[in-house]
Parts: structure tokens; C-alpha cells; sequence
């Protein structure tokens, strides 16, 4: 709100000498333009036109020292320490901010925010007129003193405003304004006023009901910070409003059923049916008894989907996104969820974004969002071009305390959300006991985003009603916080109080209110209980150990070669006049005979035609790691950049074949938070291949929580099929124990019930035909993630080159044979299985030896889960005089995939052919930093596989082991 001209003395009598010219120079750059001036300038000049030629003398309105020939010092040093004042109000009023429901133990220091530390009085100030400090002052407001008193007023009631980190002057000048005038000009109706006490009151009393209901039991309540539900109700509202289809929502345990019930619609019989089905005892958060046969997920980690119409014409889906208890790690997953909610990926380049498409809600814990590192991992997404949602609303949830730890010990910043500030998000503290200060903060967030496309940061102050859990005894750690809170009313019962002072409900109407609220809670539960008294069984059945009946993959993955051909030329076209890096020119150019009679594909050239013929099948791709436009080992080029202009240019977006979008994009530095994100962007849409990539296999292991809890189990525990590709640079060269190892093992070790593909290939084709398998199989019930071990040295390896034929006839195949062995099956004693680069490295050593190798023979396992049982039996059925199976690996003995295959091997193993072992010694780090080291390992590892001396002679065989 701006103060009207009429009741308004002129500026420019208040100004002269220096300062008068000073004006008229900034009024000469408005001229000229507009914005090259502050923006107080600029409303004074539309307001008042230009400065007088002539300079005002001090005296006219009253306000000056009584010399006017002489202007006073003094004066100007109030008049500046004034504008100081209300800088320091602005900055840090939030310090004495009315934003703690139970107060805070140690008052901070606000003595910035006193006239009398800049030695003013009231005097002082009242002699000013309140437009010279405050460019936006009520009509209201007539001095300076009235000023001062408005705006701490202001900023210290139930909002603690946190701008002044915000770098851009427009966002920030945009929040003071909305601050100091835009909320207050949006009070709440009436009926607004009745409807928020009655949500109030669901909110409350189905927590209490559950307590009364199912004592003993555990669900962590949201009491204490009851206004999030209809906060959450008012986002949905605006941004519905403002045309979004979907909002995205993540949230660790606390208060999630009751987000549950009321802002995503979840039967209050659904989630009692959940609580009686449940075992009494619940010893822990993930207890077979709980997830009956180690699938689904307890009541509080699960997730749920909701449309809400508003009116006529507006629907939005509500998805709130399944979580572990691993709190904030869920956040990256959200945001995917929502870039691809935004992402039109019908059409050939990039995908055509629409942030309004979408919304993005996060609620963090106090103690998380400060403590885990995930959090910055994903506030980092904020204003990155792959990843980039058009604001995510964040709202911590902060009960001032984790799980018994107080703040104190949990973090070294002063408020949980200080993390913020290096991201330039705007923050607002508000008092979770003042319902419609909440909801002016949510208005306020809505408007900004809607405006800036960037996030917001709402830190929601409440407290903890209970323990860490409805079981658990605060007490213990927490006495003092506790007794004071036991005697504090709760949100509903003091907004309750409030509106019966101002006359808009009635004793009678609340109580009305809590009695339809427990009876609908009363029936629910009935209806809850009824199949149990009837004697059906409502449990879900337990779930067999036995692995789910595997469906033939055979999917057709070849092309013509004439299509190929033809993509190929277009992949080799850039546009007229564009500079491509000589180097790279000439490897590109090598391409265009890849593809004629006697020519070999290699690895970046299969997989740019995999791209190519997924994108004319009309799959859209979206591939992402730290190097992904040219690839870590510069393999892959998909992105060229002019040597003159630096443009950009993918001739994947202008092959005419593609019917869908390709995205690819150089990822932050992160591992965790851009593997999560992939993964929700990829669960969300599952048409699309969605791929990440590792700069090394090694540095897969820093996204070890996204892997362990969403990527191996999210299709068990929550039904979320996914089919993201993972590529794991992975190989032993001598580059020391950070870069040779993907930690195979691990995935393997993870690896049931089909819950993903882990491969370790050795040929080009085979990686183009597995591409496409993938990409086909997506949005289909054997849609799985795929693990792979990717090439570093093998890129380039003639070797693993393939014939074109290969890509026009052939298809993925599980084994693959050694060329050139095993062509007298009846001499064959002895048995190689490897898999990946070692294969390739036996491969060469083939071409040294002049020995006679009919005893020998190599098979390559290209899949290593599911285990490829029936393939490798009848490899094995083959050679009749066969004396021993031998596994080799370039990873130690307890690394790598030997135990894993080992038990598989000699389950089918012929009775009496024993399962050896050639490779690495056991260690604890996966390879040695010292290259010759390495090469004489190496060396040795295959001097071991072809040394026929140390044959077994048929004895007894192993036992088998019960994995099969």
C-alpha cells in the first residue's frame, strides 16, 4: 500500500547542496532508464516528477533546525541513524519474533532493534515524516516514531522474516513489500475463520482418537504442529488455482497419517484396518511382523495418490510419495517426480517444461534438515536447468527437538533452516499456535513462486506432544520441556477461544463440531473392525521365499540394418556453419563406415544408435551424471560445442526419425541426490528410459541410501516399478582402490525376487540390444531397474567391437561363448566362467598362446541377475568329460561376483567336477594403488586360468549350496 500524494509534503524540500544535486543526477539516469535507479527513486519520481531546479532550504514543512542558512549535522545523523534502525528491523526483527508456542529458554539479544541504541527518542523520531524511513508507510502513519512502532510491530508478532540473504533486489524489495502490506491487506472471511477451527479440530481429534483407540501402538503424531494440515490445504488451493495438474508431496513419518487422512483422503477405516491387523507389540520400525513376510511397509512410510476438484473445471492430483525412515531422502525423489509431472517429452529435443504443471511440497524435520546432508544435495536443484522445478515450497516441521536430542546438540546454526540462506530461498518463521499467521506465510509462498519460479521456506515452530513415538517417555531426556507443555492448550482449543471472543462461534458450536468429528471417527472404526467379527481374513497373505515365476524375455531388439544406416547418416549431420572441434570431428567422421560390410561398431557408437532407434520407437531418454554430454572417458560426444560461439548442439534432437524427447545433462556433483531424482523422475514416468551415470563405479557407494531403500525394495515394500538404468564405470587398470571398483557384489548380494537386471557385458551389441530390452519393457510389469557394470578401457577395445550384422539380426544373449574354443566338446576339461573386462583380458591372452587350448574352454556370463540357470546348464551339458569349473575374477575373493556365483555353479556342477576360484587374494580394499602391482596380479590371474597343470582331478565335488 502506498501513501496518497494528497496528505503528502513534497520530497524535494528535503534536499539541497550535495544532496540536491545527487538527486537530480539519479533523476537524469531515470530518464534514460528506469531501472538503473534504486526503486524508492523510482516511485518517488513517478510520483513527484523531476527535482526543482532550485534547492529547497531547510525549515519548509516544519521539520528542519530553526537556521536554515545553516544546515544542522545533527540533524541528518538522527535522520540516518533512523534509516538504520529500520534496516535492522527489517534484518533482524525476527529475533524478537513471537514465533516460539512454548517460549525459548534464552531471550536473544535484540538491542539492534531499539531506538535508544542509535541514542533517538521519541522526539527524534516523531519529528520525521514516516515516508522518509518508510517508503510504503500506511496513510495511517504520519512520523517517524509511529513508523518505527508499525514495523516492529510488524516483525515481531507471529512471523520471523528472514530476507535480507536474498541476493536479487527485485525478490527482495517484493518480500519487504509483502511483509510490511501485502499480508495484512488479506485477512481471512468468516467462513474462512469457522472452516480453518474445524480442520483444526479433525486434525486434533483423530490424533486423540487414536490414542484412546489403540494404546501401545505407535504412529508418530503430529501434535504439537497441527497447522500443517490445513497449510498443506491452502498450497493445494493456490496452486490448483493457478492451473497446476499435480502437486508432488515428501515427508518423513511424523504427522504422516494424518496428512494421510485429511489433505490426501485416506479412509479413516483404511488406516484403523492398518492399526488392528498390526501385531500389538511393535518392536521396530521394520519387523517382519509389521511387513508380514518382509514386503509392503508399516502405516507410517507409505504413500498415497489423490484428486481433488475444485469447481467446474479444475483437477489436481495430490501424490504424497512413499518413504523409509530415512527421513530427508525422500526429497530428491519428490522433486523428480515433479520435473517429470512438468516434462512434455512427446517431441523430438528436449523436453518442453511447464512449471506450473506441477507443484513440488518437501516437509523436512528440524533436526534432519540441518543434520543431513541430503538436504543440500537437493536445495541445490533449485535453479539447475535439468532439474529445476519452478519453485519447491519447503516447510520444516520443527517440534525443536530429533529424536531425543535437542537442538543445542543437533545443530551449530542458530535456526534448523539457516542451511537455506546459501541458497537465496526466502524464509519465514511462524508460530504453529497462530493458525492464520500459517496460512498467510502459505499465501505469501504461493505468490512468490507463482512470481519468481524459485523455492520458499516456511519453518512451521511448534513442538512435541509426545516422545519420539506414542510409546516412548519424554520425560526422561526432556523434564523441564515437558512440564511446561503438558500445561499448554493446544492450536484448536486457542483459536477455538479466539473466535468465541470475536463473536464467530459459539461454546455450543464447537462442541457440535468435536462431536460429528468423533463419531465419524467412531464409525470408521466399526467399519474397521466388521470383517475381523465376520471372520474374514483381511491380512494380507504372507509371502512365499520363493522367487516369482520369471516370463521370457525375448523381446525383439534388432533393426534393419537399412535403418541403421540411414539414422546413421543423420547422426553425423550438424548445421551449416557450425565448428566442431577438430579432434573430435575426425572421431566422429570414423563412423560413417561403422556400419558397412567388414566395418566394427564400438561402444559409443552402439549406444548413440540405441539412443537414436528408442527415440524413432518413440521412447523418450533422459540421461544424467556428472560428464553425461561427452562421458567421463569421452566416448560418447552427444553434445557438441561450437569451438567459435560455444553453441550447443545434440544431433539426436535433429535426427528426423525420433518421435520423443531426448534429455541429457551434466549433473552436480552429487551422487545421492541426482540418483534419487532419476528415480522418481523415472517412477513418475515410466515410458520413459531413464539413465544415470557414474563418473566412476566407485563413487556409486555415496548413493547407498537411495540404492538400499528405493531402487532394490521399492517394488516390494510400495509397488513402484522402475525401470532406471544405472552405469557403473567398472574395471581393474591400475588406477588404484577409488577408481576400479562398482562394488559388484552389493548389488548382487541385493539382488531377489527379480528385483532388477545386473549385467557385466563385453560386447557393443550386446549393450545396444540390452538399451532397447530395457527401454521396451518399460511401462510393463517386468519393467526392473538395470545395474550395469560399464566399460573404461573396453570403450576403445577393438575387442569388444561388433559386427553390424549383429545389431540387424542378433539379440541380447545372457553367455556368451569364447570364439574359437569348445569345438571338441568331448576334450573339453576345464570350464572358464568370468564376466566383463576380465573376459576380454582371457580374450587376449588367447591370441599368445601356441599351445593346443581343446581342453579349454570360456564363457562369458553377460547377466549376472537373474542368474542365467538354464543357459549355463546347458553349456555345462556339453562337455561330458569335463574335470573342473573355474570362476574367474579380476575383484578379491570376497569382492566381486564370486560369492554370489559360486553356489549357483555348484548346483550345477556334474557330480564329482569341483568349483574353483582364480583371482585376487581377500581384501579390504578393492584393488592396489601401485601399477605394477597391479599388472603383475593381473598376470598372474591369467596365467592361473590357463595353466592346465593345475587341473582337478575328478573328485568329489562341493556340496551344493541351497542357493539356486
Amino acid at each position: 500500500m502506498t501513501v496518497n500524494s494528497s496528505n503528502r509534503q513534497s520530497p524535494w524540500q528535503l534536499y539541497y547542496g550535495p544532496n540536491m544535486g545527487y538527486i537530480q543526477e539519479q533523476y537524469e539516469k531515470y530518464t534514460q532508464d528506469p531501472s538503473s535507479v534504486d526503486a524508492a527513486y523510482q516511485d518517488m519520481f513517478r510520483q513527484w516528477g523531476p527535482p526543482p531546479v532550485t534547492e529547497a532550504q531547510p525549515g519548509a514543512a516544519g521539520i528542519a533546525p530553526a537556521a536554515a542558512s545553516a544546515p544542522d549535522p545533527a540533524y541528518y545523523k538522527k535522520l540516518v541513524d533512523a534509516g538504520k534502525l529500520v534496516s535492522n528491523i527489517r534484518t533482524h526483527g525476527h529475533l524478537a519474533a513471537n514465533i516460539y508456542p512454548l517460549g525459548t529458554d534464552s531471550p536473544p539479544d535484540t538491542r539492534l532493534l531499539e531506538p535508544e541504541t542509535f541514542n533517538l527518542t521519541k522526539e527524534d523520531l516523531a519529528a520525521f515524516p514516516a515516508a522518509l524511513i518508510w517508503e510504503d508507510a500506511p496513510e495511517s502513519i504520519k512520523n517517524g516514531w509511529e513508523a518505527i512502532q508499525e514495523l516492529k510491530r510488524v516483525y515481531t508478532q507471529s512471523f520471523g522474516f528472514e530476507f535480507g540473504h536474498i541476493h536479487a533486489e527485485d525478490e527482495r524489495n517484493w518480500l519487504t513489500r509483502q511483509a510490511e502490506t501485502g499480508m495484512a491487506a488479506k485477512p481471512l472471511s468468516s467462513k474462512e475463520r469457522t472452516d480453518l477451527l474445524k480442520r483444526l479440530m479433525e486434525v486434533e481429534n483423530f490424533e486423540s482418537f487414536l490414542h484412546r483407540s489403540f494404546a501401545g501402538k505407535k504412529w508418530f503424531s503430529l501434535e504439537g504442529n497441527d497447522a500443517l494440515v490445513p497449510m498443506l490445504d491452502e498450497i493445494v488451493r493456490e496452486v490448483a488455482h493457478d492451473g497446476a495438474k499435480n502437486i508432488m508431496m515428501g515427508m518423513a513419518h511424523r504427522g504422516r497419517l494424518n496428512v494421510l487422512a485429511h489433505v490426501l483422503g485416506k479412509p479413516y477405516s483404511k488406516i484403523f484396518t492398518e492399526f488392528l491387523h498390526a501385531p500389538h507389540k511393535e518392536p521396530s520400525e521394520g519387523s517382519a511382523g509389521i511387513n508380514f513376510g518382509w514386503t509392503d511397509d508399516v502405516k507410517y512410510h507409505l504413500g498415497a495418490h489423490r484428486s481433488v476438484k475444485a469447481g467446474e473445471t479444475v483437477e489436481t492430483r495430490i501424490t504424497l510419495a512413499n518413504n523409509p525412515s530415512h527421513l530427508e531422502y525422500v526429497n530428491p525423489v519428490v522433486q523428480g517426480f515433479a520435473r517429470a509431472a512438468q516434462d512434455d517429452r512427446t517431441a523430438a529435443g528436449y523436453p518442453s517444461t511447464d512449471f506450473g504443471a506441477a507443484a513440488c511440497v518437501i516437509m523436512h524435520g528440524d533436526a534432519a534438515f540441518a543434520g543431513e546432508g541430503i538436504v543440500a544435495e537437493s536445495l541445490n536443484f533449485k535453479k539447475l536447468i535439468g532439474y529445476e522445478n519452478g519453485g519447491t515450497f519447503h516447510i520444516i516441521v520443527n517440534n525443536r527437538i530429533g529424536f531425543t536430542t535437542h537442538s543445542s546438540d543437533s545443530r551449530s546454526t542458530y535456526y534448523a533452516s539457516d542451511l537455506a540462506k546459501g541458497f537465496n530461498i526466502p524464509i519465514v518463521h511462524v508460530n504453529a499456535d497462530d493458525p492464520e499467521a500459517c496460512l498467510a506465510v502459505v499465501r505469501m509462498a504461493c505468490e512468490y513462486r507463482h512470481k519468481f519460479k524459485k523455492d520458499f521456506l516456511i519453518d512451521l515452530i511448534g513442538y512435541r506432544r509426545n516422545g519420539h513415538n506414542e510409546t516412548d517417555d519424554p520425560d526422561v531426556t526432556s523434564p523441564l520441556v515437558y512440564q511446561k507443555q503438558r500445561k499448554h492448550p493446544t492450536a484448536g482449543t486457542q483459536y477455538a477461544e479466539a473466535l468465541k471472543q470475536r463473536g464467530l462461534v459459539t461454546e455450543e458450536q464447537v462442541a457440535k463440531m468435536k462431536e460429528e468429528i468423533v463419531a465419524k471417527l467412531q464409525e470408521a472404526l466399526e467399519e474397521a473392525k466388521r470383517p475381523q467379527e465376520a471372520g474374514a481374513k483381511s491380512l494380507p497373505a504372507t509371502v512365499s521365499d520363493a522367487p516369482p515365476r520369471r516370463r521370457s524375455a525375448n523381446t525383439a531388439t534388432a533393426v534393419p540394418l537399412a535403418n541403421l544406416k540411414a539414422i546413421n547418416d543423420e547422426l553425423l549431420k550438424w548445421p551449416e556453419g557450425f565448428n566442431v572441434y577438430g579432434k573430435l570431428d575426425r572421431i566422429l567422421k570414423r563412423r560413417a563406415s561403422m556400419l558397412d560390410e567388414g566395418g566394427k561398431v564400438d561402444w559409443g557408437h552402439a549406444e548413440a544408435l540405441a539412443f537414436a532407434t528408442i527415440l524413432a520407437d518413440g521412447k523418450p531418454i533422459r540421461i544424467s551424471g556428472q560428464d553425461s554430454e561427452r562421458g567421463t572417458f569421452a566416448h560418447r560426444n552427444l553434445v557438441m560445442h561450437d569451438t567459435v560461439t560455444g553453441q550447443k548442439f545434440c544431433p539426436l534432437h535433429a535426427m528426423p526419425q525420433a518421435k520423443a524427447s531426448f534429455a541429457i545433462y551434466n549433473s552436480p556433483l552429487s551422487e545421492e541426490s541426482v540418483l534419487g531424482f532419476e528415480y522418481g523422475y523415472n517412477v513418475y514416468s515410466p515410458e520413459t528410459l531413464t539413465i544415470w551415470e557414474a563418473q566412476f563405479g566407485d563413487f556409486v557407494n555415496a548413493a547407498q541410501v537411495v540404492i538400499d531403500q528405493f531402487i532394490s525394495s521399492g517394488r516390494d515394500k510400495w509397488s513402484e516399478f522402475s525401470s532406471l538404468v544405472m552405469l557403473l564405470p567398472h574395471g581393474y587398470e591400475g588406477q588404484g582402490p577409488e577408481h576400479s571398483s562398482a562394488r559388484l557384489e552389493r548389488f548382487l548380494q541385493q539382488a531377489a525376487n527379480e528385483n532388477w537386471t545386473v549385467a557385466n557385458l563385453t560386447s557393443a551389441s550386446q549393450y545396444f540390444h540390452l538399451l532397447r530390452r530395457q527401454a521396451m519393457l518399460s511401462e510393463t510389469v517386468e519393467a526392473k531397474p538395470l545395474i550395469m557394470m560399464s566399460p573404461k578401457s573396453l570403450l576403445r577395445n577393438p575387442k569388444v567391437a561388433s559386427d553390424p550384422s549383429a545389431f540387424s539380426e542378433g539379440s541380447f544373449q545372457p553367455i556368451l561363448e569364447q570364439p574359437g574354443l569348445g569345438s571338441k566338446p568331448e576334450a573339453v576339461e576345464r570350464l572358464i566362467f568370468a564376466s566383463g573386462k576380465v573376459a576380454i583380458d582371457l580374450d587376449t591372452a588367447i591370441d599368445a598362446y601356441k599351445e593346443d587350448l581343446s581342453w579349454l574352454h570360456i564363457a562369458r556370463i553377460e547377466q549376472l541377475y537373474p542368474f542365467p540357470k538354464v543357459e549355463i546348464e546347458r553349456l555345462i551339458a556339453r562337455f561330458p568329460n569335463l574335470k573342473e569349473i573355474v570362476w574367474v575374477q579380476e575383484e578379491p575373493q570376497n569382492m566381486g561376483a564370486w560369492n554370489f556365483v559360486e553356489p549357483r555353479l555348484i548346483a550345477r556342477a556334474p557330480k564329482n567336477v569341483p568349483v574353483r576360484y582364480v583371482g585376487r587374494q581377500k581384501r579390504s580394499s578393492p584393488a592396489t594403488g601401485f601399477t605394477e602391482v597391479h599388472q603383475q596380479e593381473q598376470q598372474r590371474i591369467i596365467a592361473g586360468a590357463f595353466d592346465r597343470s593345475s587341473l582337478t582331478s575328478k573328485g568329489k565335488s562341493r556340496e551344493p549350496q541351497s542357493a539356486r
